[in-house]
């Protein structure tokens, strides 16, 4: 029997709650918006939108080697954690002054660099905090393994939340009447429901970069107030050599093809943040559905929030359904969640589809991290999981950026609504990405076959 856990302290609790809620908060503020807002700018679509939508992935790949072989080892947690957020918040906010005519292409071309390095420089900072984070979690608290969960999920309600402002950022206030005048209850109404549209909404998008910047700045401030967490001992040479060993483990079939079913997954999951806010939104912006687009970041948070409610049953999946079909469900989520934008792209069913997101993340990707935490040996796990977090969060992505900024050139329509402008053929587009996503789910059913026991793996 387990000996009994004392709870986190209270104040320790709150801090790194309070960490958590900020460091995705920062990420929340412009990812979703940020598909929509940055196209509009008038970069090219077959390299310069890449480019800078792949800043995020290069910054995976930095913190991939430079958190956990540099940073960890030199530098205590926390004041990481703070220089990180400084240098990356002021990076972002910068962002916010940078806005090319789109009609001006010279202008465009000129700003393009300035853009481009500033997004890079926020990425290179911030993503090694995703797992510096973690680290300040893990070392201060008695538990990890019972006490993390809790703590982790204010991270995904950090997320959430940094939707909620543009709400009201968003709302065309000239359509609103005093409230003296008509009242709380129908002020209130009238706004909710009143967008801004056009150019009016592409001035008040760039606030995504203030936002991020300012909760990137806070968290800096906050950092400082963070328990001490000193430098993980140095590297040894069987850690050096822990990225070799956990690549020979690609050897074996059942790995290989998830390797290559997490690398197309991966893409595909890209794909939706790609596409789905602006197919979501206002037909005059481009929008396919014409939900108002101060709403459609909430109802893209409707995910995150089946997120939370579907890792509570993951356990009981897998161990009902096994690895493969688990997967397999978390895969198919995709194609189902991009049928549906397909075929009957709805206002009612585009918004209940994104509860799909939940299946999505928990039965495939989180279920991936689980199983190389089983299937791996012990020595070489943590290099593993950063094997696959390599395809999760820096070369599937990125894959996908290409790919999609191609789609974008080739798929182009007239705007029904605003004849004299253009906008994506989104049910082109979406049978790609449905048709990614059937593809990996068949090779997992037919290829993706793990022995039943761990142990059977580490002796092959």
């Amino acid at each position: 029997m387990d000996p009994p856990v004392r709870p986190a302290d209270g104040l320790l609790r709150f801090k790194l709650s309070t960490m958590m809620f900020l460091q995705f908060f920062i990420w929340g503020a412009w990812f979703e918006l940020g598909f929509d807002y940055i196209p509009k700018l008038g970069f090219q679509d077959t390299w310069q939108l890449p480019l800078i939508f792949g800043a995020f992935n290069i910054g995976a790949l930095v913190a991939l080697f430079f958190s956990t072989q540099f940073a960890d080892r030199h530098f205590a947690a926390e004041k990481f954690l703070a220089f990180s957020h400084l240098v990356g918040g002021v990076a972002i906010l910068g962002l916010f002054f940078i806005r090319p005519n789109p009609n001006d292409p010279q202008e465009v071309n000129l700003l393009f660099w300035p853009f481009f390095g500033l997004m890079l420089v926020h990425s290179i900072f911030y993503v090694p905090t995703i797992s510096i984070t973690n680290s300040i979690a893990f070392a201060n608290l008695q538990d990890p393994q019972r006490q993390f969960g809790p703590i982790r999920v204010w991270g995904t309600i950090g997320w959430i939340a940094a939707s909620w402002p543009f709400i009201f950022l968003l709302v065309d206030w000239s359509r609103v009447p005093p409230m003296t005048e008509v009242g709380f209850f129908q002020w209130l109404g009238t706004a909710l429901g009143s967008s801004l549209v056009g150019e009016n909404s592409m001035a008040m998008k760039r606030c995504i970069f203030l936002v991020a910047g300012v909760a990137s700045l806070l968290l800096a401030a906050f950092s400082l107030c963070l328990p001490h967490t000193p430098p993980k001992p140095a590297a040894t040479a069987a850690d050096a050599l822990a990225w070799l060993k956990a690549m020979r483990h690609l050897k074996k079939p059942f790995i290989a093809v998830l390797f290559l079913v997490t690398f197309i997954d991966a893409a595909v999951h890209q794909s939706f943040f790609y596409w789905t806010f602006t197919f979501l939104g206002p037909k005059v912006d481009g929008g396919w559905v014409d939900i108002p687009a101060n709403w459609v970041g909430p109802v893209m948070k409707i995910g995150q929030i089946a997120e939370i409610l579907t890792m509570f049953i993951l356990g009981y999946a897998l161990k009902s359904l096994g690895w493969r079909w688990t997967m397999i469900l978390g895969v198919l989520g995709h194609a189902a969640r991009f049928a549906v934008f397909t075929y009957y792209p709805e206002p009612w069913a585009a918004i209940t589809v994104n509860v799909l997101h939940g299946i999505c993340y928990a039965f495939f990707f989180a279920t991936v991290y689980i199983f190389v935490d089983e299937f791996f040996p012990k020595d070489v796990r943590a290099s593993a999981q950063g094997l696959f977090n390599v395809l999760i969060l820096g070369v599937g992505p990125f894959a996908a950026n290409v790919l999609c900024g191609y789609l974008r050139q080739v798929y182009v329509m007239s705007n029904p609504v605003v004849p004299d402008k253009t906008m994506v053929n989104y049910p082109a587009v979406f049978q790609y990405s449905m048709g990614a996503a059937l593809v990996a789910a068949l090779l997992l059913a037919l290829l993706f076959h793990p022995p039943k026991q761990a142990s059977e793996a580490e002796s092959a």
